[in-house]
């Protein structure tokens, strides 16, 4: 074995950008292309508006102006501005800030000084503007360097700051923002910050009622057991109420950051929560109720401030702090404290909530003993079937790790749900293994729509599934970051894939809510000569692609992921991959969406296909009438060439 040296030259010292740059999932979590909302691209705006909500906390400026067009983003606030002769300092200086020696600023989330920073290092180009009395400094970066330090000069415009960037491209490869996610961050601020108002592209996004207004946009009130619960106090907010749809949901924030790992505050939240409904139920009423019954179909949203927070990664998905501040109370029994009293007074205050919430805890507790014996055959039975082996083909990642995945590890892996030996055996072969797993279905799922709980564990293929992502006691259990339905681009294909998204948003609402669920893009069409491929998803990049080809192509129409070889799938599986989440938005009615689709075939959808199905048929006459034309055309090229 040659030997490596090892001396004083091996010793190398980053200056703050290169560090950075090196490494930028230390300070961003995962880069990706921005079809996630977690992607790095959506955390580089989350660090400049940071600060601009610190501003309104204090009470300067309620206004935030946010643009983004053709990847380049644009912050204005209109707070105290960085103080001019800081500013050099405040965008490019680790660890420089104002947020050291306030005690304004103890229960602000940016208390690092590394946020800005890092948005400067990871962009191509960097501008930030502050304007203060009158007078305005502005200075421009590239790739954290200093282009240009502009002189301070006069200005007409008010107090606040502006910063623009627009992102590496040899770091966040073929990003894109998707407007989805960036108003779903958006509105987070705003929920948490009443008065705030937020423009974005031009529309206003804006919240009187914090809390309340969330889970009010996110729930129909259709749904709703009960008219939702908000309490609030000194550094806590809490809002909730019960669901008809199965599973729980939480929205967790530490000083308006929102935690989606949860934490020690959600973690106190839920166990609180249930004692404090168990008391209350025990106490007035003389029955005994179950932790899980009472939770069972839960939507609930709590924020708390914590002075110098601890999160356990830069990203601050996940609250580590015991303490709500350094001295304080632990952050258990701050919480405890809060609901054991506010939530005991609010059921005292209104029995008829009380009444509504008991009939459901009931209707929980009847469901989960139905299940029961079923659920204890069903976990025999994915055992007897060899899971691991036959099933599912994991990742290295979980290997020896099935029930206790570490947080890291669920991060960096996927599961592709697949139909079928060929296709499954296909991604197999192509797979990343040490991140990537696969699961094979066999058949087509049953209809779940309308169904109960019951049949995830009395159908096996569903009960399999379940198993596989360990999601049978929750979300937490869930062993893969991105759960991707891989079928066929066929009708059939389209069709399963429509029975997964059902079984989903049916009885794991909160996957597809939590952004986890994906849809697999493969191409339709694989245009080449002997010297280039083209694999196209539409038919206007197959269009494209002829035409750069200039010449007789062989044209490929893929009918299924079986027919792809696996040598091919490396193409498109790896950085390359096209995945296309599964996104609800603000106003979605999840009943009535899979009432609309799954139920009864209405008029209304009847309509929908016959009017639809006229437009397909339309657009493939004409692009079949396209086709024809320019294969003569090349053909009369090719034989001139020749």
């Amino acid at each position: 074995m040659a030997q490596v040296t090892y001396t004083e030259d091996n010793i190398r010292s980053l200056d703050w950008k290169e560090h950075i740059r090196l490494r930028p999932g230390m300070y961003i979590g995962k880069l990706g292309d921005g079809s996630s909302h977690d992607d790095g691209i959506y955390i580089l705006i989350k660090e400049v508006i940071d600060n601009s909500i610190d501003e309104f906390v204090m009470g300067y400026g309620k206004i935030i102006d946010l643009e983004i067009k053709d990847g380049v983003v644009e912050i204005r606030d209109y707070g105290r501005g960085i103080p001019l002769g800081k500013v050099v300092d405040c965008v490019s200086k680790i660890n420089t800030g104002g947020k050291y020696d306030s005690k304004a600023f103890k229960k602000s989330v940016g208390l690092n000084g590394v946020g800005t920073k890092a948005v400067n290092a990871l962009s191509e180009y960097f501008k930030v503007e502050a304007f203060r009395e009158k007078k305005q400094k502005r200075v421009e970066f590239e790739y954290g360097e200093i282009l240009k330090d502009h002189k301070v000069s006069k200005t007409s415009e008010g107090n606040g700051t502006r910063i623009t960037f627009q992102p590496d491209a040899t770091i966040f490869k073929k990003y894109k923002f998707r407007a989805e996610h960036v108003e779903q961050q958006l509105w987070n601020y705003a929920y948490l910050n009443a008065g705030l108002k937020i423009k974005y592209n031009k529309k206003t996004i804006t919240s009187k009622n914090g809390l309340l207004d969330m889970l009010t946009n996110r729930t129909n009130v259709e749904q709703i057991i009960y008219p939702i619960i908000h309490l609030s106090g000194p550094d806590i907010e809490i809002a909730v109420t019960h669901r008809t749809q199965y599973g729980e949901q939480y929205y967790s924030f530490v000083n308006g950051q929102n935690t989606t790992q949860g934490g020690t505050h959600l973690a106190a939240f839920k166990e609180s929560f249930a004692s404090t409904v168990q008391k209350f139920f025990e106490t007035n009423r003389k029955k005994k109720f179950d932790a899980r019954d009472i939770r069972s179909s839960i939507v609930a949203a709590i924020s708390v401030k914590v002075e110098e927070p601890v999160f356990e990664s830069q990203t601050k998905t996940k609250l580590g702090s015991l303490n709500i501040g350094p001295d304080g109370v632990s952050v258990r029994k701050f919480v405890n404290d809060f609901l054991s009293k506010n939530l005991d007074n609010f059921l005292h205050k209104n029995p008829k909530v009380a009444d509504a919430y008991e009939k459901k805890i009931l209707q929980s507790e009847r469901e989960r003993k139905e299940i029961a014996g079923i659920k204890k055959q069903a976990n025999q039975r994915a055992k007897k079937a060899n899971l691991h082996n036959k099933k599912l083909r994991d990742c290295r990642l979980h290997f020896n790790d099935t029930k206790k995945t570490s947080e890291e590890n669920k991060l960096a892996s996927t599961i592709f749900i697949t139909e079928g030996d060929s296709a499954s055996g296909s991604i197999t072969k192509a797979r990343n293994v040490q991140t990537q797993a696969v699961f094979s279905l066999r058949g087509k799922p049953l209809n779940c729509f309308g169904l109960t709980k019951k049949v995830v564990y009395t159908n096996e293929e569903f009960n399999l599934l379940q198993h596989a992502l360990n999601i049978e006691d929750g979300l937490e259990g869930l062993r893969y970051n991105r759960v991707v339905i891989a079928t066929d681009a066929d009708v059939d294909g389209m069709h399963i894939r429509l029975l997964l998204l059902t079984f989903f948003l049916r009885f794991f609402p909160e996957l597809v809510e939590k952004q986890h669920l994906y849809i697999f893009e493969t191409p339709l069409f694989r245009v080449r000569d002997k010297k280039q491929t083209f694999y196209c998803y539409s038919e206007a990049e197959k269009q494209d692609a002829i035409k750069n080809l200039r010449g007789k192509a062989e044209i490929t129409r893929f009918k299924g992921l079986g027919e792809i070889s696996p040598s091919e799938f490396g193409a498109f599986i790896d950085e390359n991959i096209k995945l296309e989440p599964v996104l609800l938005s603000e106003d979605m009615d999840i009943d009535k969406l899979l009432m609309y689709y799954m139920g009864k075939n209405t008029p209304e959808r009847q309509k929908f296909i016959i009017e639809n199905l006229k437009i397909e048929v339309d657009e493939a006459s004409e692009a079949l009438k396209k086709d024809n034309e320019k294969s003569t055309v090349l053909e009369e090229e090719a034989v001139l060439a020749e």
